[in-house]
């Protein structure tokens, strides 16, 4: 099962080499990471995706508990929060499909970047079901590079 769990942290060095080594040491995988700042910069939220049953999860959230600089650990369970993912798509296109990449793009709100004789890079934001969308109909194209943030996630109250 998929969770997201988001740790909020003191902005000091060194958390996040303990965070991730805290899921290595104890053969717990990462999906995705990401960290940032909070309003307060003494403060950064991790907002890490893992797979596990729900003992698993529990296990993480305690062990995340213990570390010295954690402030808090939340499970989002799903319809708690909301969620964001971030995607940048090197799409390779010639005259005839410009447009059609174009529309596509206009459709999904997502954002041309960069334009190239031979290629056009998009932003895309939205959650994981929309930006997995867009990235199928790119595949038609060819995606020449890409790259994405994994999902930041605040809860909904």
């Amino acid at each position: 099962m998929r969770h997201t769990i988001s740790v909020l942290v003191e902005n000091k060095f060194g958390v996040l080499t303990r965070i991730a080594g805290l899921f290595s040491g104890r053969g717990y995988n990462i999906d995705t990471l990401n960290v940032a700042p909070t309003a307060d910069p003494t403060a950064s939220r991790a907002t890490i995706v893992t797979r596990g049953d729900d003992a698993t999860l529990e296990q993480i959230v305690k062990q995340l508990n213990k570390l010295p600089e954690v402030i808090e650990v939340r499970d989002f369970r799903e319809g708690e929060y909301v969620d964001r993912e971030l995607a940048l798509v090197k799409v390779n296109v010639d005259s005839l499909t410009r447009a059609e990449v174009m529309q596509i793009t206009d459709i999904f709100r997502a954002k041309i970047v960069d334009v190239q004789p031979k290629t056009l890079t998009v932003e895309i934001t939205g959650d994981e079901g929309k930006v997995e969308k867009f990235l199928s109909l790119m595949g038609t194209f060819g995606v020449l590079d890409l790259t994405r943030t994994g999902p930041v996630a605040m809860p909904r109250k």
